[in-house]
């Protein structure tokens, strides 16, 4: 067999539909596990809008959630060394309900 048909072997074909493709914005990540899987939540907050909707669900098993945390440090890590270090607001407990607007009062 030639190297190139076990590459062709190895590959797997992703598929990407155009509602997929379009994203989905969460800023806002709740990650709960088990002994067996690990669940992430993402979770979109607006201002002014005090409750806050799943907008995706992900499942996977502990040893997947490892590469997908080694793979986001290695991503990050590259994004760094081209864009500049990701500052961090660490004065907030928590995470922010109001975005750091005023509040308003009727």
């Amino acid at each position: 067999m030639s190297q190139e048909q076990n590459q062709n072997q190895n590959q797997i074909n992703i598929e990407l539909n155009e509602e997929i493709a379009e994203g989905t914005y969460a800023n806002l990540a709740i990650i709960t596990h088990s002994s067996s899987e690990f669940v992430l939540d993402f979770i979109r907050i607006m201002p002014g809008v005090p409750k806050a909707r799943v907008k995706s669900r992900v499942v996977m098993t502990p040893e997947h959630a490892k590469k997908l945390m080694k793979a986001l440090a290695e991503n990050v890590s590259k994004y760094e060394s081209v864009h500049g270090v990701i500052r961090e607001d660490n004065s907030q407990q928590g995470f922010p309900l109001n975005f750091g607007a005023p509040t308003t009062e009727a």
